[in-house]
């Protein structure tokens, strides 16, 4: 698989941006096999703000399309951190997103993680912009399906009010050293 980096993005070492090939058609099919999760398929929810859980942890071979995206990001994370994949283990979690809800904001700096990251399966209009926060700017990340957004793990981010009226799904993810 192939992924593109748009060059001025490259440059910006706090934030990396690429696409996902066949996005439309592996977004359909993690689409399908997400509607028809049920509770017992989650393995556990964590961070339950403003009444919702903000993370979804299932198995990787619970949606087979998941491992596509996960594929591509370990691609992506072997090239941003300049590390053979073989040393790299991956974490991952779905965020379902409802109207008027957000995520707020947090950092993923709590072990040994290298890279953080999120890709977005479904992007209804207005429905959250990726806020990446330092102590002197606020950059403002719209998402599209297909997109795949990296960052170190340090950095605080958010996403903004779901004003669509419409779900978003996104997949986050943290990459760090294999366990020896």
């Amino acid at each position: 698989m192939t992924f593109q980096i748009p060059s001025p993005l490259l440059a910006n070492s706090r934030i990396h941006i690429g696409f996902m090939p066949d996005a439309a058609e592996i977004n359909r099919q993690i689409m399908d096999g997400y509607l028809q999760l049920r509770e017992q398929d989650l393995l556990r929810r964590s961070h339950y703000f403003g009444g919702r859980y903000e993370n979804l942890y299932l198995q990787r071979e619970r949606i087979p399309a998941i491992g596509r995206v996960l594929e591509q990001a370990e691609s992506y994370a072997k090239n941003l951190l300049d590390k053979p994949a073989q040393q790299l283990r991956n974490g991952f979690w779905v965020n379902d997103m409802g109207p008027n809800e957000v995520t707020t904001e947090h950092d993923h700096d709590d072990f040994d993680e290298m890279l953080s990251g999120v890709y977005y399966v479904q992007v209804p209009q207005d429905s959250g912009e990726l806020v990446i926060v330092d102590q002197h700017s606020r950059t403002l990340v719209t998402p599209q399906a297909g997109m795949f957004v990296f960052f170190a793990p340090s950095v605080l981010h958010s996403v903004s009010v779901n004003r669509s009226g419409q779900r978003r799904i996104s997949i986050g993810m943290n990459f760090g050293p294999q366990p020896d």
